[in-house]
């Protein structure tokens, strides 16, 4: 089997991974992770994550979407599978591209379906934190700081617009800082 090469296949303009035998072209395409913003009584389920990345750190239930499911379907799973919540999804809340490492990542707007979480096979522990009591400092990646943040700007309100990546980061490629007045 021949090694794949990277060249700018005729009529493209960029390079692509290409068998140099055949010319099949192996499309690298960004990865979908959907998640949400788990609310309830003002209060936020945060996950403490058990895998790498950033093992030890707290993120929103939210992971890799999966072949031949929807972004909802994806983001109730992956509550499931972290938090062992079932969620009801309320709609859109952000929409970030994270370009740094090819992903998109949709968060939604949730609450809790029924009563209780408990920690999945990927989390330590999980939790629902006031906006007050929010681990800031040892939240896993910026996206989970913008989704928090998107969370409690449209706190009251019906769903809207989704959020997008903030002014100051519109490609997704500034290591993570903790926000002002923290």
């Amino acid at each position: 089997m021949p090694a794949f090469i990277r060249r700018i296949p005729e009529g493209d303009d960029r390079e692509r991974l290409t068998c140099p035998d055949c010319g099949f072209i192996d499309y690298e395409n960004p990865k979908i992770v959907v998640g949400s913003v788990v609310a309830e009584a003002g209060r936020v389920l945060l996950c403490r994550r058990a895998i790498e990345p950033r093992r030890g750190f707290w993120t929103l239930p939210a992971g890799y979407l999966e072949m031949r499911e929807t972004v909802e379907e994806g983001a109730r799973r992956e509550a499931w599978e972290e938090a062992r919540a079932r969620i009801a999804l309320e709609g859109l809340l952000a929409v970030y591209s994270i370009a740094r490492i090819g992903q998109v990542q949709l968060i939604f707007r949730a609450r809790l379906d029924q009563p209780g979480f408990a920690p999945g096979p990927e989390s330590l522990e999980v939790g629902l934190f006031g906006w007050e009591d929010i681990p800031w400092s040892e939240i896993a990646f910026p996206s989970v700081h913008w989704a928090l943040r998107a969370w409690r700007a449209a706190e009251g309100r019906p769903p809207g617009p989704p959020a997008l990546n903030p002014p100051e980061d519109p490609r997704g490629s500034r290591p993570l800082t903790p926000p002002p007045g923290l």
